[in-house]
């Protein structure tokens, strides 16, 4: 990696110089430049530079000093760049490029035309209209909703004789309300608008109470990496829909059974779609339906440093833990491999209840506290998201779900990820990031070319959660080889194609699904990550499928604000799209659209199960027949077509996903008791079928609700148990259930 220097500088200028203050034009394209090597001491020098290209470099951002106030002209193609406010010190830009930087947005674009008044070219198209618009315009529509808000809801609110004390505290609450409630304009610029919109509300108090204005003008879920950060789980942070007070703790859950102020209201349900989520701070939500203790640990999260996150940087920019090379060596540091004497793992041997007799299918075998922060024996607040079974490398694993079954279960929650023996109950291997809070784990089979260039195929698995990153990991070499910096926000839940080994699908709060080739690692681990797609979802997704019968063409997404699917094909245009079709649901008489979906899986080709906000009640129904692409142009409510309804509990809770075991027709989902309600659904299957499509005309019960047994740790019981997850393998021989007490249970079928 070259750094900069005053010799570089006059050796790349266009025509070379022998002075920094008569350079013009400078081309510093594909150096593995970084931010930090963007010196503002030495390019204040360069006081004449009209024309700068640094693309292909590694810029994550702008240093706020360059001082270069003559720049006309700037090339940032085809880096990692994530914010564009500090462009504004570039104030006589004309010429802007900045295409291949997969964190930048439309809302991005709209940003540089406001702060830069003389760009007239941006990624090579001529935006001299639309910026007039967005910099006249917009601004004036925009304030004049902010005055009117200020007018209707808060100017009654200030006393003639008003205090500092007063002023700062209707600032405060003034700011966060106005933007969210003031909108304008398309959602997919919902980001630029509340941009604006603090910005506007800022400049109005300033100039009608004399208030002093914030010159931030940097976007408010920007994050830094160095700073300490705390940890918020799925449900937490979609749950805070209110703009309510964040503290560095963990809210407390209220029990279902106390009084009615604890259930959400309607106005919360409502503005559901419009949350923000940050994921540096949690939550502190006093009306959440269930029980719970708070979910942090007393003792601060530590970000790892530099020298502890990575010790070299490779060709691609990927990252390696301090003590790798390009190729695989032993210990991994900051995001290791746990090697403590027990790997951190509590084993809970269930009390005998005499008096209870069941007749069951599973018998539980082990219960683990292994995703334990720090390893602590006490730690009962990690919450478990995600767990997947390993595929099996020689057994023609796509083409055969039975044979394919096997007993290693990938499970994460919190700063780790496990690998899991479920017939041994043995943590097998343990990943940890010291600054990461884990929601999602997902299998592949890559088919890798080794030193002796001879092919082998083996099994990578994909972890994200909190920060946004992907992290990939070669389990058989026990080697985390990379990460891809896939959102800016959470990603709630990842998924790779079942045809295309290296197509991964990321679901993220900041309202997109983002479809990654994840490339092929050489042997020394060198790959090349790149961005084929976006879906812009209307709200929040949480849970994913690709539809069986076409996984390269449809997928479909449950979301916050309802169920959504989009087409998907590569061979179309358009990288950019927004969602075909939203589907309606029951709702008492009638049909809706706007109730979350916490729930989604495939039962077989064509029955698919979903689970939305509305309790007791989980629907089956058509894909065939609830989808009509003929002759579509545009987005489409359509109607979904219900099969069956599933008798399930009935918690208003969230985030309690199902899971289904096509093979075995099986539909599992987990309560707010810590019980596992399991469906047969063989003998209905065949009714259901698109030729046949007869509907069960009632609710069907469960074959069976696995009770969760007694536990005792240091001879108490464990707090209250919510299942957030529960999984079987392909041909159901063990079933997997994920707990919000960092328990991980472990059953096998009788």
């Amino acid at each position: 990696m070259s750094k900069i220097t005053t010799e570089l500088l006059l050796e790349r200028a266009i025509p070379r110089s022998t002075r920094l203050r008569k350079i013009e034009t400078l081309n510093l394209s594909k150096l593995q430049l970084k931010t930090g090597d963007l010196d503002p001491r030495l390019f204040s020098r360069l006081r004449h530079l009209q024309k700068l290209d640094l693309s292909d470099n590694l810029l994550d951002k702008f240093p706020n000093s360059l001082t270069l106030p003559d720049l006309r002209v700037l090339n940032c193609s085809n880096n990692k760049l994530e914010d564009v406010t500090a462009l504004k010190q570039f104030p006589l830009l004309e010429e802007l490029t900045y295409e291949n930087n997969v964190y930048l947005t439309l809302n991005d674009d709209y940003k540089v035309m406001f702060l830069l008044q003389n760009l007239r070219l941006l990624n090579g198209k001529d935006i001299t209209k639309l910026a007039k618009h967005v910099r006249h315009v917009n601004t004036r529509k925009l304030t004049s909703k902010v005055t009117a808000y200020w007018e209707k809801f808060f100017r009654d609110q200030l006393p003639e004789k008003y205090t500092a004390e007063q002023v700062k505290s209707i600032k405060k609450k003034f700011l966060k309300s106005v933007q969210t409630d003031v909108v304008y304009g398309p959602s997919s610029l919902s980001e630029f608008t509340r941009w604006r919109v603090k910005m506007i509300a800022e400049e109005f108090l300033a100039s009608s109470l004399g208030l002093e204005l914030n010159s931030d003008t940097e976007p408010e879920e920007k994050t830094d990496d160095n700073e300490e950060e705390s940890t918020e789980s799925p449900r937490e942070a979609a749950e805070d829909v209110a703009q309510v007070t964040v503290t560095p703790s963990k809210r407390k859950r209220i029990h279902s059974k106390s009084s009615p102020g604890n259930k959400k209201s309607k106005t919360q349900a409502n503005t559901k779609e419009e949350t923000e989520v940050n994921p540096r701070k949690s939550s502190h939500v006093e009306d959440d339906p269930a029980p719970d203790k708070p979910r942090t640990s007393s003792q601060p999260v530590k970000e790892a440093t530099p020298e502890q996150e990575a010790e070299g940087t490779q060709n691609n920019g990927e990252q390696f833990p301090k003590g790798k090379s390009s190729r695989r060596s032993g210990q991994m540091t900051g995001e290791q491999k746990s090697q403590e004497q027990d790997n951190g793992v509590v084993t809970l041997t269930p009390v005998k209840n005499s008096k209870r007799k069941e007749d069951v299918s599973a018998e539980p075998l082990h219960f683990l506290q292994c995703h334990s922060k720090g390893n602590s024996r006490e730690d009962f607040k990690t919450q478990l998201w995600s767990c997947v079974f390993e595929p099996v490398l020689d057994s023609g694993a796509r083409k055969d779900p039975i044979v394919n079954s096997s007993r290693t279960v990938a499970t994460c929650g919190g700063e780790s990820v496990c690998l899991i023996d479920c017939e041994t109950g043995t943590v097998l291997k343990k990943y940890k990031v010291a600054t990461e809070e884990f929601f999602s784990v997902a299998w592949t089979t890559l088919t890798m070319v080794t030193s002796d260039s001879r092919k082998k195929a083996h099994n990578i698995l994909a972890a994200a959660g909190r920060r946004g990153i992907v992290k990939l990991i070669h389990v058989a070499a026990d080697f985390c080889y990379g990460e891809i910096k896939a959102h800016k926000k959470p990603i709630a839940t990842v998924c790779f194609s079942p045809t295309q080994e290296t197509h991964l699908f990321t679901a993220s709060y900041d309202k997109r699904i983002v479809l990654w080739d994840i490339g092929i690692p050489d042997c020394d681990y060198s790959f090349k990550a790149s961005q084929l797609l976006v879906l812009e979802t209307a709200s929040i997704p949480l849970r994913i499928a690709l539809v069986p019968t076409c996984p390269e063409q449809y997928l479909l997404a449950g979301c916050e604000g309802g169920c959504f699917a989009w087409n998907i094909k590569l061979d179309k245009g358009q990288k950019s799209r927004p969602f075909e079709a939203i589907f309606q649901f029951p709702d008492g008489e009638s049909m809706t659209t706007a109730h979350r979906v916490d729930g989604l899986a495939f039962l077989n080709d064509d029955v698919v199960v979903s689970k939305s906000s509305k309790p007791g009640c989980i629907y089956l129904w058509s894909w065939s027949r609830s989808f009509d692409s003929k002759g579509k142009e545009s987005q489409q409510t359509m109607s979904a077509v219900i099969l069956a309804e599933l008798e399930w509990s009935t918690t208003d809770m969230s985030y309690l996903t199902l899971s289904t075991c096509p093979a075995k027709e099986y539909v599992f989902c987990g309560d707010e008791k810590g019980s596992v309600w399991m469906y047969n659904l063989s003998n209905y299957t065949t009714a259901w079928s698109p030729a046949k499509g007869k509907r069960s005309e009632r609710r069907i019960s469960p074959t069976q609700i696995l009770k969760w047994p007694e536990l005792r740790v240091n001879g108490e019981q464990p707090p209250e148990i919510l299942v957030n997850n529960v999984v079987a393998d392909p041909a159901f021989t063990y079933l997997v259930v994920l707990t919000s007490v960092n328990i991980t249970g472990i059953w096998k079928k009788s």
